[in-house]
C-alpha cells in the first residue's frame, strides 16, 4: 500500500514485484497516468529509488523504496491569481472542496481572464504561500451554485475524473422549479443535442448524446417545487434541459424558462451534496452545502 509524505507518492517494493521496470509499478501499484508520467519523469527529484534519481525503464529491487513527485512540475499555468470569494468547505494536501458563489465562472475565458473561481483559488493557494495547482475536476455552470472540487496536482484530477459518473463520484442538486412534475419522483432518460444556429442552446433531441437524471420532488410550495436531482450523465445544461422537458423548468432560467430578475437573477440550481472517494488514500468523503438565500426565498 502505498503511502504520502506531502505531494509525494513512497511505496517499498514487495518481493512478488522484485526485478519489474518502475514505470510498471507507477502505473499498477501507483495508480498514475502516462500524462502524469511524463510530466515527472523529467523532473530531478520526480522519480527516486532509494533516494537517487531514476528512470522509468530501471528495474526496481525488493525492498527498495520508490519515492514519485506528483504535483505540478512548475508553477501553476496561466492561472493568475485574482483575490475573490473562496468558501473553503474542506481541504488536504491533494484537493479543495468550495461552495461556489453563484455568477462566478469556473474557469477562465475568453473576454474574462481573471475574475473566475479558478483565478481565486490560484490568489487563496498564493496568500498561503502554498504551491498547489489549480485543476477543477468537475465544472458548475456560472449561475449555478454550490459544491464543486479541485485538485492540487494532475494525479489527484485524473484520478477523481475516472471516478466521475460511478459509484464513487455523486453529485446530488437541489432545484426550485417552475410547476410539479408528474409523476412527482422518476428518471428522465432522454438524448441532448446542440440547437441549431445556437452557439449554447441545448434541447432534447433524439440523435443527441444520451442523458439521464433522477429526481424526485422534495417540498411544494404554491406553484413552485423543490426538486432533489442526481445525474447519471454530464452534458451541458443537463438538469435545466430536463426539467424544461418534464414542462417545470428552473425558476430564473433565462434560457428554458422565464426569466424574472424580480424573483432570483439566475437559474434555481445548486449542488448541494457530495460524495468522491480519495484519488490518494481511498477514505469515502461526504459534504453538503444548504441550500443559498436566494433559492430558499423562492419556496416562503
Amino acid at each position: 500500500m502505498p503511502q504520502q509524505d506531502g505531494r509525494r507518492l513512497i511505496l517499498t517494493v514487495a518481493s512478488a514485484w522484485d526485478g519489474e521496470k518502475i514505470d510498471t509499478l507507477l502505473r499498477r501499484e501507483l495508480g498514475l497516468s502516462g500524462t502524469v508520467i511524463k510530466r515527472i519523469k523529467w523532473l530531478e527529484d520526480g522519480i527516486l529509488l532509494d533516494g537517487v534519481r531514476a528512470i522509468t525503464g530501471q528495474r526496481a529491487a525488493a525492498g527498495q523504496v520508490l519515492s514519485v513527485r506528483v504535483d505540478d512540475p512548475e508553477r501553476p499555468e496561466a492561472v493568475a491569481p485574482t483575490p475573490g470569494p473562496v468558501d473553503v468547505v474542506y481541504e488536504d494536501d491533494d484537493l479543495l472542496v468550495v461552495n461556489k458563489a453563484p455568477g462566478v465562472p469556473v474557469h477562465p475565458g475568453p473576454g474574462n481572464g481573471r475574475e473566475t473561481l479558478c483565478n481565486y483559488v490560484a490568489y487563496y493557494y498564493q496568500q498561503k504561500g502554498e504551491p498547489a495547482g489549480v485543476h477543477p475536476v468537475h465544472r458548475l455552470d456560472k449561475g449555478t451554485s454550490g459544491l464543486l472540487v479541485v485538485a492540487k496536482h494532475p494525479h489527484a484530477q485524473e484520478k477523481l475524473k475516472g471516478q466521475m459518473h460511478t459509484g464513487a463520484f455523486r453529485r446530488i442538486y437541489l432545484a426550485v422549479c417552475d410547476g410539479v412534475p408528474e409523476p412527482e419522483q422518476g428518471r428522465v432518460e432522454a438524448p441532448i443535442g446542440r440547437v441549431p444556429a445556437s452557439l449554447i442552446m441545448r434541447q432534447v433531441d433524439p440523435s443527441g448524446q444520451p442523458a439521464a437524471t433522477r429526481y424526485r420532488v422534495v417540498e411544494r410550495a404554491g406553484d413552485r417545487t423543490l426538486v432533489e436531482l442526481i445525474l447519471e450523465t454530464g452534458r451541458t445544461h443537463q438538469i435545466r434541459v430536463h426539467m424544461a422537458w418534464l414542462g417545470c423548468p428552473l425558476t430564473g432560467d433565462f434560457l428554458y424558462g422565464r426569466e424574472d430578475r424580480g424573483l432570483i437573477a439566475r437559474p434555481a440550481l445548486h449542488s448541494s451534496e457530495l460524495f468522491l472517494t480519495h484519488p490518494i488514500t481511498g477514505a469515502a468523503l461526504h459534504w453538503t452545502a444548504p441550500l443559498p438565500d436566494d433559492m430558499a426565498v423562492l419556496l416562503r
